[in-house]
């Protein structure tokens, strides 16, 4: 399917596939909430508290975004500074992860971070159908915890069927292990789930994986190629059908 052929498709068409769908895999960051600022601030403070001369502005944390990973991002950031040699350990770099973590949950939890528009009804429109929900995402499942318990409440775990983590696999996206590992836990075809994602990256895991993908553009990725997805929409809500 193309690309444009893709992004036109009516409302009640993708309407259609979601319905159709034995199960439906969501991606955490960008997709079920734009977190991506929260977690910038809290790298941020994070770098500050460390003595770090480091600040990532949203031009500079647009491009890290395209390494899956914060450990990783730190990583690429510490490697790409103008030839010198990298200020931190493997250790290091993962203690300041840890830290940054910290801050995010501590920002999620004291200002919240609402699920995009449509998000809820989406959820809970599968729920009412007894259709299985799912989880695949480069994100912890700490930060998963952190966000959805303040959105869906402290039992969110039984809203879904399967999780996957990227602390869980050996590759992140854009590889498809996430992917993969929430496909043998629904003991599903790939082909009969829909995936649902915000970026390039995440596309091309879902796909990696065999499954047709539905993307949500969301603030960080809105100008990534997405011409290998089922359908594209800016929102949701003209999807649902319910205002929020």
């Amino acid at each position: 399917m193309s690309e444009t052929s893709a992004t036109n498709l009516p409302p009640n068409h993708i309407r259609a596939l979601i319905i159709e769908a034995r199960a439906l895999i969501f991606d955490v960051d960008g997709t079920l909430a734009e977190t991506e600022e929260a977690h910038r601030q809290a790298f941020n403070t994070a770098f500050a508290g460390a003595g770090l001369d480091w600040h990532w502005d949203r031009a500079t944390y647009k491009e890290l975004l395209r390494v899956a990973g914060g450990k990783e991002r730190i990583r690429a950031f510490d490697n790409a500074r103008n030839g010198q040699p990298p200020l931190l350990s493997d250790s290091e770099i993962a203690e300041l992860h840890q830290i940054k973590t910290r801050l995010y949950a501590e920002l999620i939890t004291e200002g919240g971070c609402p699920l995009r528009p449509g998000i809820r009804a989406l959820l809970d429109m599968a729920r009412q159908r007894g259709q299985p929900l799912a989880i695949a995402t480069t994100t912890s499942r700490d930060n998963i915890d952190v966000l959805l318990s303040a959105s869906l409440g402290k039992d969110w775990e039984q809203w879904f069927t399967a999780i996957a983590a990227g602390d869980e696999v050996r590759r992140k996206k854009p590889a498809p292990d996430v992917y993969l590992k929430v496909l043998d836990k629904l003991n599903l075809p790939a082909k009969e789930c829909l995936a649902i994602e915000d970026s390039g990256i995440g596309l091309a895991a879902a796909t990696g994986a065999g499954i047709p993908v539905l993307i949500s553009r969301s603030a960080y990725f809105s100008n990534d190629d997405f011409s290998g997805a089922a359908c594209t929409v800016d929102d949701l809500t003209d999807v649902t059908g319910v205002r929020e």
